[in-house]
């Protein structure tokens, strides 16, 4: 039997099951691949919010990394919550050791209900050590804004933070344009090199997971061997299908993406 490859998610783990390791872990199935993952943080968390965060050691972290690594044919890596600065080197370390072909890298800042997940000081070793790394970053508009430090309210803005974020080092940016006012909602990609836009209609449900979801399924499309444009928009279709099809597990009225929708 041919070996199979796989894809890692570095991440934390969510223990209401709709965003982080969870929802990367399902994008991997959803797609064929083999998931493995090494959990950067554990959280407290349900539909209602996040109560509570525990970042293991760094030493724990590295020997995550270093299992997977050295098992496993690990043609993508996405990265989404990793807390603070010590976390961040680890993961750093282990890229530079490593080497993986594909990063796709979510800088996770802030939950969907509003909680910190990334310490502020944080936010530069993030950009200074991660970015070089990576194939992709994908922030939302609230991450850019921390990223960029100023406001970011309309298109030309969005266009603009594109050219800024990729001038502080990252080889291609995918903008998403949830957080922006609209019936539309407009992705934007910029490699550099080429610019590119995504759309969907915008749907009227509060999701949850919908950046980890993306992040994922653009990792396991190039670990497919899709074209980066190509990656990002069959992933932007697959978040939409999964968030129609959403589902409210919890007493709230956070719904959780259908990940494994027909």
């Amino acid at each position: 039997m041919a070996r199979a490859f796989s894809v890692l998610t570095i991440a934390g783990s969510d223990s209401g099951g709709g965003a982080g390791i969870q929802a990367d872990l399902k994008t991997f199935a959803a797609h064929g691949l083999h998931g493995v993952c090494a959990i950067a943080a554990l959280t407290a968390q349900n539909t209602q919010g996040v109560q509570a965060i525990h970042v293991p050691p760094p030493k724990f972290l590295r020997a995550q990394l270093d299992s997977v690594f050295s098992d496993f044919d690990i043609r993508a890596v996405k990265i989404g919550m990793l807390a603070n600065k010590a976390v961040i080197d680890v993961v750093a370390d282990a890229l530079e050791k490593y080497q993986p072909k594909y990063v796709v890298l979510d800088p996770v800042m802030v939950s969907s209900s509003g909680h910190t997940l990334l310490e502020t000081r944080a936010i530069q070793r993030l950009v200074e050590r991660l970015f070089p790394f990576a194939t992709l970053i994908t922030p939302n508009i609230d991450e850019a804004v921390l990223l960029l430090n100023h406001s970011i309210s309309n298109d030309d803005e969005a266009e603009g933070a594109l050219v800024e974020l990729l001038s502080m080092g990252a080889k291609a940016v995918l903008l998403k344009g949830g957080h922006l006012s609209g019936k539309t909602v407009i992705d934007r990609l910029d490699t550099g090199k080429a610019f590119y836009e995504f759309e969907h209609p915008r749907i009227k449900v509060s999701g949850h997971g919908t950046g980890c979801t993306l992040a994922s399924a653009i990792a396991a499309n190039l670990a497919l061997k899709q074209s980066l444009p190509y990656a990002c928009e069959a992933a932007g279709d697959y978040v939409f299908n999964a968030l129609k099809n959403a589902y409210r597990p919890g007493k709230s009225n956070l719904s959780v993406l259908n990940h494994f929708h027909s």
